[in-house]
C-alpha cells in the first residue's frame, strides 16, 4: 500500500491537474485528516451523543459550525450549519429527504446541460439518479443559442409543474447563476430555493463571486473542491422568519433546522467522521485569510485566461475552439469539440496519456454520456501548484495538441478497422481505445508525456519540501 501511495504522489506531481471538482489540500489539512479524531465514535450532535468520552469531539464539531458561518460572513442568528454529512450527494438527498414526501417535486437544471446527477437526473428509458426514483423530478436546461440558464422557460415550467424544491446549482456551467431570478420564481410557486454552491463555494468564501445566502432558503457545498479541504460537505439552512403574509400580517418561521439534522443523523447516517470534520475546520480557518482570497483571484484569472487561448479565433491569436457559453465568470472552462470532429471521450484518453487530468462532459445537443462532444476544464489544482495565467496558456496549448493526435489516431483506427472488415464497429470507442492502447508507440504522444512531466514536475505541491520550508 505504501508504493501505491507513492506512486500516486509522483503522478500527482507530474500531471497537469485541470479537473475542476479536484484540488490539493494543505499539509495541515492532511495532518487532521489522518489524526486521531478518527477513532472516536460520536453519533448524535454536540451535547447530544450516544457514547461516552465526546468532549473534544464536540469541541471540535462545534468550532467547525463557527467557522463555517464565519467564513461566509453568516450571522448565527439568521442562520446554521451542519458539517457531519459526507459528502455533496449525501448532503443533498439529506436536503430532498427533509423538506419532501416521496414523489413530491423537485427542479434542476438538467445533467447535459451543465447539471449534477444529484439533482435528480433521469432519461426517458432510465431514472440515473436515484434521487428521481425517490422523487417526481422534471430539469430546466440551458438556452443553447447562448449557452446560459433559459431563467424564462424555467419560471414557464414551474409555474406548471409546482416544485417543491428548485435547485441552483451546477457541474459544469460557467457562468454566475442570477440567484435574485431564481428567488423570484421560487416565490411565485411557493417552492424552497436551494443552492449548490459545491464548485464554487471557496470563491464565494473569498468575494470573488457573488453568494446564494441572500436568495437561497438552504445552501449546501462539498469541502474538497474550491473550498480546498477534506472530502466532506456542509448544509447551511435558514433560521427566523421565512415570509410575512400579505393580509394577516403574521409571520412564518422557518423550520428547516431541526429537519435538516434528523435527516442527515439518524435519518442517512450514523456516526459522524470526525478526522473530517476536524480538517474541514482547518480548511475553514485557512478560508478567511489574505492569501486564500488571492488564491482564488487568480483562479478566475487564470480560467478566463485558459478560455481566452482556446476560444479566440485564430486570426486574433487563439486556437479557435468552440467554448461553451462564449466564455467563463468562474473556475471551470467547458469547450465543445464537436466542430473539430472529435469527442471529449477520446480527448480525455489522450490527454491522460500525455499527462494531463481533464474529463470528458455532455455540452447542448449531445445524445451520448459515454462519447459526449464536450471537455471540461478547471484551473483550481493547477493555481495551487503556483501556475498563473501564461501557464494555463500554455496549457491550452497543449489540450490542442492533444486534439490534433486524438483526431488522428481516430482517422487511422477507424481505417484500420475497415482494412479488417470491421467497418460496422470502427466509429466505436472501444475501437479507438483499442488501436491507441497506452501510446507508447506513439512519437507525438511520448515526446508530449516527457514535456509535460518535465514542466510541471517543477511546481511544489503541499507535501513538498519548498512547501513545508
Amino acid at each position: 500500500m505504501y508504493d501505491i501511495i507513492e506512486k500516486e504522489k509522483t503522478r500527482q506531481k507530474h500531471f497537469i491537474n485541470l479537473i475542476p471538482s479536484e484540488n490539493f489540500t494543505s499539509q495541515a489539512v492532511l495532518d487532521a485528516l489522518g489524526s486521531p479524531m478518527q477513532n472516536k465514535y460520536s453519533e448524535g450532535y454536540p451535547g447530544a451523543r450516544y457514547y461516552g468520552g465526546n468532549e473534544f469531539i464536540d469541541v471540535s464539531e462545534r468550532l467547525c459550525q463557527q467557522r463555517a458561518l464565519e467564513t461566509f460572513g453568516l450571522d448565527p442568528r439568521e442562520w446554521g450549519v451542519n458539517v457531519q454529512a459526507l459528502s455533496g450527494a449525501p448532503a443533498n438527498l439529506y436536503v430532498y429527504s427533509a423538506l419532501m414526501n416521496t414523489h413530491d417535486r423537485l427542479m434542476g437544471l438538467d445533467l447535459p446541460h451543465g447539471g449534477h446527477l444529484s439533482h435528480g437526473y433521469q432519461t426517458p428509458t432510465k431514472k440515473i439518479s436515484f434521487v428521481s426514483k425517490y422523487f417526481e423530478t422534471l430539469p430546466y436546461r440551458l438556452d443553447e443559442t447562448t449557452g446560459y440558464i433559459d431563467y424564462d422557460k424555467l419560471e414557464e415550467m414551474a409555474t406548471i409543474y409546482r416544485p417543491k424544491i428548485i435547485v441552483a446549482g451546477t457541474s459544469a456551467y460557467s457562468r454566475l447563476i442570477d440567484y435574485a431570478r431564481m428567488r423570484d420564481i421560487c416565490n411565485k410557486v411557493n417552492a424552497y430555493l436551494l443552492a449548490d454552491m459545491a464548485h464554487i463555494s471557496g470563491m464565494v468564501a473569498a468575494k470573488v463571486l457573488p453568494g446564494p445566502f441572500g436568495y437561497a432558503d438552504i445552501v449546501t457545498t462539498t469541502s474538497h473542491k474550491s473550498l480546498r479541504g477534506p472530502r466532506g460537505a456542509l448544509i447551511f439552512f435558514r433560521r427566523g422568519v421565512r415570509r410575512v403574509h400579505a393580509k394577516t400580517g403574521a409571520e412564518e418561521l422557518y423550520n428547516l433546522e431541526n429537519p435538516i439534522n434528523a435527516s442527515v443523523f439518524p435519518g442517512h447516517q450514523g456516526g459522524p467522521h470526525n478526522h473530517t470534520i476536524a480538517a474541514l475546520s482547518v480548511a475553514l480557518k485557512q478560508a478567511q485569510t489574505p492569501e486564500f482570497r488571492t488564491y482564488q483571484s487568480q483562479v478566475l484569472a487564470n480560467a478566463k485566461a485558459l478560455a481566452r487561448r482556446l476560444g479566440e479565433p485564430k486570426d486574433k491569436g487563439g486556437l479557435g475552439y468552440t467554448i461553451v457559453s462564449g466564455g467563463t465568470d468562474n473556475h471551470l472552462v467547458l469547450a465543445d469539440l464537436k466542430p473539430q470532429g472529435i469527442d471529449g471521450a477520446r480527448v480525455e484518453r489522450v490527454l491522460e496519456l500525455v499527462g494531463v487530468a481533464a474529463n470528458k462532459n455532455t455540452v447542448p445537443g449531445d445524445r451520448s454520456a459515454l462519447t459526449p462532444g464536450g471537455l471540461r476544464m478547471g484551473t483550481p489544482a493547477m493555481t495551487t501548484r503556483g501556475f498563473g495565467e501564461d501557464d494555463f496558456e500554455r496549457v491550452a496549448d497543449i489540450v490542442d495538441r492533444a486534439v490534433t493526435i486524438a483526431m488522428r489516431v481516430d482517422k487511422a483506427a477507424r481505417k484500420a478497422a475497415e482494412d479488417k472488415g470491421e467497418a460496422k464497429t470502427a466509429g466505436r470507442i472501444r475501437t479507438f481505445l483499442d488501436f491507441l492502447g497506452n501510446g507508447e508507440t506513439d512519437t507525438e504522444i511520448f515526446q508530449l508525456r516527457n514535456e509535460v512531466a518535465d514542466w510541471v514536475g517543477t511546481y511544489p505541491l503541499p507535501w513538498d519540501v519548498e512547501v513545508k520550508a
